[in-house]
């Protein structure tokens, strides 16, 4: 992204070193407050001064951070209680931080909303493991005085948190903003360190599960850099700076995730990875781990490809919203036809969610139906309710054909899926049993075929299952057995 703000003062620049990372925790008082707005208008804001933004989501979610990516240009990490160790996710944290200027963490829900009573994994739990100063975004509409006893009720609930000031959002105007500020002055000992009017230029497109995707359009970049413009110029960037700067020593950790050992490892792998408008829901850490087991990511495009590059030894096909491009994915017989080919032929194949969709026989919506790529004998249906959203525990019941799968493990990964699969065969082989969640049916996922496993179910790459060298530790495995047959077959 071009710059087209001043640099940061001098006396205002951020230290690199390892423990004195400048960073904050944008939160809100509750959800829909426009805290991913405000969070995507600060990164674009910050990123414009020239400064390395490295982006942060508290959760799991795959639109805010494609926005936050786009907004600085980082890859933006997912820190996230129920998958991770609380060493993980500040090993995670410094590890991208390090090379960064400011870090900006975006919480989800509200600064004290959680699974647990006890908030152990609220953005507050984030911001005291992380000694991160938290920035509360207030939607103020109809707000005056009330805004008080918010602010105060915050404060008091829990004295460990530092709130370092609040950002204002949704005002009325001039006159709204004034009232507010002469308050939160006369009451309270935060500041505010913006005040965020009403604009309609601010807005994104909603979906089902969220923000509309920045993969979707060509002019997200411009969207972005106009929130940043908008948002920069109404909150005090160089106080945020400060408390930025402000943030205490954060020791060092170090977390090592374990790697299954195989011969070979060495190898170069060819991984397809589907990348385009209907299929963008990829998490960062994974494609790192997919490459350091020894991945070459080689993306295609689904929608005008006509066909898979060539010589992959593996595909990735992520979440998405397919349905949305039905029509040009149907259209696109000749890409259907060569993924279909490639997985009857043997190629290793991950699919999640979106992927999952695409790899059936049909996927209906909106009283439309079109045909997809006929792998799985089932016909995806979208309903206008989750059927299975949130947090997911699978047990592993030896099915899987990737190595190192013990029976009876339990994984904890997360699902968002508006669609299920129906009129699927009795016989059908699936690789976990569902413990929490729903999957396929309640009661299963991992649709296992051949090589292929697909999945309703979004795993990660962590430290408690590293699902990316397990699929590249099968991938090469296949690979070898295919080189060892073309030799036999040569030498008859």
């Amino acid at each position: 992204m071009t710059s087209g703000c001043p640099a940061v003062p001098s006396g205002l620049l951020f230290a690199r070193s390892l423990s004195d990372m400048p960073r904050l925790l944008i939160s809100a008082a509750h959800k829909s407050s426009g805290k991913t707005t405000v969070s995507i208008g600060l990164c674009a804001a910050l990123t414009n001064r020239g400064l390395a933004v490295q982006p942060y989501k508290k959760g799991p979610d795959f639109i805010d951070p494609m926005w936050l990516s786009a907004a600085t240009g980082r890859d933006c990490r997912n820190l996230d209680f129920y998958l991770m160790g609380r060493d993980e996710i500040v090993d995670t944290y410094q590890r991208n931080a390090a090379d960064a200027d400011v870090s900006l963490i975006e919480g989800n829900k509200g600064l004290y909303d959680g699974l647990d009573l006890d908030g152990s994994n609220s953005n507050a739990a984030l911001a005291k493991l992380l000694h991160a100063p938290v920035v509360l975004v207030i939607d103020a509409r109809g707000m005056t005085r009330g805004i008080a006893p918010l602010i105060l009720g915050y404060q008091a609930f829990d004295r460990d948190i530092r709130i370092a000031g609040v950002i204002l959002n949704n005002l009325g105007g001039a006159r709204h903003e004034g009232k507010l500020r002469a308050v939160i002055e006369h009451y309270t000992d935060v500041p505010v360190l913006g005040a965020v009017h009403h604009d309609a230029r601010l807005q994104i497109t909603e979906r089902h599960l969220g923000l509309m995707p920045s993969n979707e359009t060509g002019e997200a970049l411009e969207h972005i850099q106009m929130i940043g413009s908008i948002v920069g110029n109404q909150v005090d960037l160089d106080r945020l700076i400060q408390i930025a700067n402000s943030a205490p020593t954060l020791e060092p950790v170090e977390v090592k995730t374990p790697v299954i050992s195989t011969q070979g490892s060495n190898m170069t792998l060819r991984i397809g990875l589907a990348r385009d408008q209907a299929f963008g829901f990829y998490y960062a850490d994974d494609l790192d781990a997919m490459r350091q087991a020894g991945a070459e990511i080689i993306p295609f495009d689904t929608l005008n490809d006509r066909e898979l590059p060539a010589d992959l030894d593996g595909m990735f096909i992520g979440g998405g919203f397919p349905e949305l491009f039905m029509a040009q994915l149907e259209n696109n017989v000749s890409m259907r036809n060569s993924i279909h080919n490639a997985i009857e032929d043997g190629l290793p194949v991950y699919a999640e969610c979106g992927g999952l969709m695409y790899l059936a026989r049909s996927l209906s919506w909106r009283n439309e139906t079109r045909q997809m790529a006929g792998i799985i004998p089932g016909d995806v249906v979208m309903h206008g309710k989750p059927v299975g959203r949130g947090y997911v525990k699978v047990r592993c019941n030896g099915k899987n054909p990737w190595p190192d799968e013990q029976t009876g493990r339990e994984l904890q990964a997360h699902e968002f899926h508006y669609s299920s699969l129906e009129n699927v065969p009795t016989d059908l082989t699936y690789a976990f049993d569902v413990v929490r969640g729903y999957g396929v049916d309640g009661k299963h996922d991992g649709i296992v075929y051949k090589n292929m496993l697909a999945c309703y179910t979004h795993f990660r790459s962590l430290q408690g299952y590293n699902w990316a060298e397990r699929f590249m530790s099968f991938v090469r495995d296949v690979r070898k057995n295919r080189t060892l047959d073309s030799k036999r077959n040569c030498n008859n």
